[in-house]
């Protein structure tokens, strides 16, 4: 284990006036914490916050961090509080260590929304202070180093939570070393198999194309020279888990890669990488397609390089990387790699603001978990985070120039949400490269992008199964969950009208207000959503705002009800069968259920007859032959078809056989729920007879206070009929919902 002087000399080769006296007292606090306490190895626990602070002596870190890495454990696992940590180590110090403690006693139902809360927690930490990332990132990554002293029970989760999300996270930091060791150590647990597979494989090609690498970095670095380029090339070799990942995504075999060497070349200045470049390609011929400047358009986490693929001196594919030593350093520590040690900034106990927040990657994310953490359930911010820490990119444009990062697989849509939530939610249409092109289109490298946009559009909730960027996810889903609130808070709206009218009482939104606790609500909006879902009764309400107020709804509501069917026989002149009351279809209409049924495929004298959800022309329709009594006619889609899967001797192929001159209706079976009002009833016989339908049976059923669901078997001429029906009752201010049985 590392001794206190040791820690304090690693600090000091990069930072000679380290504050001893600070790392010092962090040492022994943490220690002395800590006590006895042992890691799943048998090792002492201080053992593990020890290291932390090692790994980040190795990113050149400043004294703070460190003293935060060996402190990071002591809130969450021994007897140290926050303010004991402020009051010796400064509130700084404080609130970085309070960042990387577990949510405690969280009542969730799920071990997966515990993961998404505490996520949460580190992220809102993160954006207030990027080191609070570099100490939880190195904190993974010892856990990881050290996994194999975990129960086997817990290593799977831990290493499938290190890839989807930590070592996807370093990556979008720039900290590339630290993603590929997170990748690599979270492979060999989540496959076991393909790692040591990859890693024989890698190992073996690597010795035996030793000798033609070092002859290649020998031709570049001649090459070189003749143009008196300073520079250092090296090959370097693909990690196992990039090269599985490129065979499972591309389904390739091993054999069929040919990029598994690269070669990187470092240079003084960004001029000497395009002279370098120069350099290359006119003396091999460059690979077309192959060809990426990421120093003129660096990628979001501050990467800059080129990338070139050439046709070598042993007449084999080269992949090269150019950058400067700076970029270069960038690469591997990303955000680390951009901490600045100011004499000037004041200190708190010997804690500096060392971390510059202005990178474009920390930006970045700052922009990101603003996004992510409004509003969110704990699983869908999971998901979403994942979503958002992909780290293959595409570049768009917008028509004014401006740069757009995506994730590969980005549609339109995607765009349109990364430039502004509200350009997003407007979104009718898109224009790629001056040419409309279906909102579905994956975007490339270099495409302009013009969104069209409507103020009367509201996003659908299809998209959400189209867009693969966790924003664009995230503000469908909200859109869609609000379009649905409006319309249920109009349907409660209209519920609390009536129901405050029979009371005797004027309906106002403002009269709500003072009632909220009593409802349980958070707001007015909230009510009026709860009414017309049902979820809240009309009569509650009432009662709320008029605690005195006495229902006598039972007692009035005979003569509205009669009245009420009286309209509905007059306003649709038909025949009702009305439970209680008996009625039979008129005779001029019983020839729908015998032979003179217009059915092609039925032969012979055999009765023909619909099942009870019926069927209307445009259906596609079956025959179920019914051993002593005909044949019974189904819509293909019907559930009820189910029972008959094992009786394939029983199915006919039928379909319809009319005259264009036909005067037929056909039965159909329709579910309304309407407001449990009086006149209700009416205001839908009265859609039904403007629509030229026909209503042969009703049946009602009480389901909640304020909605009754009805059942009705219609006639109708055909499926464009019926449609056309069921969207006049959705229409209607009565009306909660329609929809066909089994249709």
């Amino acid at each position: 284990m590392m001794r206190q002087y040791e820690l304090v000399e690693r600090v000091q080769r990069y930072k000679p006036d380290v504050n001893e006296a600070l790392l010092n007292k962090a040492y022994v606090y943490a220690m002395q914490k800590h006590g006895h306490q042992r890691r799943a190895s048998g090792d002492p626990y201080f053992s593990h916050p020890l290291e932390v602070a090692a790994i980040l002596t190795d990113m050149h870190l400043d004294e703070a961090t460190i003293a935060v890495a060996l402190l990071h454990d002591t809130i969450e696992d021994t007897s140290a509080t926050r303010a004991e940590i402020d009051e010796l180590f400064g509130p700084d110090i404080g609130r970085l260590v309070e960042g990387l403690t577990k949510l405690k006693k969280l009542d969730l139902v799920s071990k997966k929304a515990e993961q998404a809360e505490n996520l949460r927690k580190l992220l809102l930490a993160i954006s207030e202070d990027v080191r609070v990332l570099l100490v939880k990132l190195a904190d993974r990554l010892h856990n990881m180093r050290t996994l194999h002293h975990v129960p086997e029970s817990k290593r799977l989760r831990i290493a499938e939570e290190t890839m989807d999300i930590y070592a996807p996270l370093a990556g979008r930091m720039g900290m590339q070393g630290m993603r590929e060791e997170l990748e690599e150590l979270a492979f060999r647990y989540i496959n076991p198999e393909a790692y040591r597979t990859v890693t024989e494989r890698l190992a073996d090609l690597s010795e035996r194309n030793k000798g033609v690498l070092a002859d290649i970095e020998k031709a570049l670095s001649a090459q070189f020279e003749k143009y008196s380029i300073k520079s250092t090339v090296k090959s370097r070799q693909k990690k196992p888990w990039s090269v599985f990942r490129k065979m499972e995504t591309k389904a390739l075999s091993f054999e069929q890669l040919s990029d598994i060497f690269g070669f990187r070349v470092v240079v003084d200045g960004v001029e000497d990488c395009y002279r370098a470049l120069g350099a290359i390609h006119t003396t091999w011929s460059m690979v077309p397609g192959r060809f990426k400047d990421y120093i003129s358009t660096p990628k979001q986490n501050d990467y800059r390089s080129i990338h070139t693929t050439i046709v070598g001196p042993s007449r084999q594919r080269i992949e090269l990387q150019i950058r400067t030593r700076e970029m270069n350093k960038v690469a591997e520590y990303g955000v680390a790699a951009h901490s600045i040690y100011k004499d000037n900034v004041p200190k708190t106990n010997g804690a500096e603001h060392q971390i510059s927040k202005e990178t474009n990657a920390y930006g970045w994310l700052r922009r990101t978990i603003e996004q992510l953490a409004d509003g969110d359930n704990p699983e869908d911010f999971l998901e979403n985070t994942k979503l958002e820490l992909f780290q293959d990119q595409v570049f768009c444009f917008t028509p004014k120039g401006m740069l757009i990062a995506l994730p590969r697989g980005a549609t339109p849509i995607d765009f349109a949400y990364a430039v502004h939530t509200d350009v997003g939610d407007t979104c009718v249409g898109a224009k790629v490269n001056g040419r409309v092109m279906p909102l579905m289109t994956e975007l490339k490298n270099g495409d302009e992008v013009e969104i069209i946009r409507s103020k009367a559009q509201v996003p659908p909730a299809a998209w959400e199964s189209i867009v693969v960027t966790g924003k664009a996810r995230s503000a469908i889903r909200r859109a869609t969950k609000n379009a649905i609130r409006k319309q249920y808070s109009g349907l409660g709206t209209r519920i609390l009208e009536r129901a405050f009218e029979r009371a005797g009482k004027k309906f106002t939104k403002d009269g709500l207000k003072p009632v909220l606790h009593r409802l349980a609500r958070k707001d007015i909006e909230d009510v009026l959503a709860s009414v017309g879902r049902g979820e809240l009764s009309s009569n509650d309400v009432v009662r709320a705002v008029f605690p005195d107020y006495k229902e006598e709804r039972v007692t009035q509501s005979a003569k509205p009800r009669e009245e009420g069917w009286s309209k509905i026989r007059n306003a649709a002149g038909m025949l009702f069968q009305i439970p209680g009351r008996s009625s039979t279809p008129p005779r001029k209409e019983s020839k729908r259920w015998g032979p003179a049924v217009p059915i092609r495929g039925v032969s012979g004298d055999l009765p023909v007859r619909f099942a009870p959800e019926g069927a209307v022309p445009g259906d596609r329709i079956v025959g179920i032959m019914q051993p002593g009594s005909g044949i019974t006619i189904y819509p293909i889609q019907s559930p009820s078809l189910m029972a008959f899967d094992d009786q394939p001797e029983r199915w006919i192929d039928v379909r319809w056989d009319l005259d264009e001159d036909s005067k037929e209706r056909f039965p159909a079976r329709l579910t309304v729920t309407a407001i449990n009002a009086p006149g209700s009833l009416a205001d839908i016989a009265q859609v039904v007879a403007a629509n030229d339908a026909n209503i042969h049976t009703l049946s009602m059923v009480r389901t909640a206070p304020d909605f009754t669901e009805m059942l009705l078997d219609l006639e109708v001429w055909d499926l464009k009929h019926l449609n056309r029906l069921i969207s006049q009752l959705k229409e209607n201010t009565s009306v909660s919902d329609a929809r066909r049985v089994n249709g």
